[in-house]
C-alpha cells in the first residue's frame, strides 16, 4: 500500500446501502464492523473498506482527515 492508494481509498464514494455518497472516511464504524463480520464485497472495493475498517479500529480516522477532497 503506498500514499496515492490511501488518499484514494479514504475519498472513495460509497456506492450503494444506506451510505451510497459518503467517502470511506466519513462511514460510520458500526458499519464496516458489519462488513467485517459478514463479508467484504470482492475486489477494490472491498480492499478499501476493509482498510477503512483498520483506520477506524486503530483510531487513525482524525489523522487522516486533513486528507479528504471536499
Amino acid at each position: 500500500m503506498n500514499e496515492q492508494q490511501l488518499i484514494e481509498a479514504i475519498n472513495q464514494t460509497m456506492p450503494f446501502g444506506k451510505y451510497a455518497g459518503r467517502k470511506l472516511l466519513q462511514l460510520p464504524e458500526p458499519y464496516l464492523v458489519w462488513f467485517h463480520a459478514n463479508g467484504f464485497p470482492q475486489g477494490k472495493l472491498g480492499e478499501q473498506l476493509a482498510l477503512m475498517y483498520e483506520v477506524k479500529l486503530n483510531g487513525l480516522e482524525e489523522m487522516l482527515q486533513p486528507l479528504l477532497k471536499r
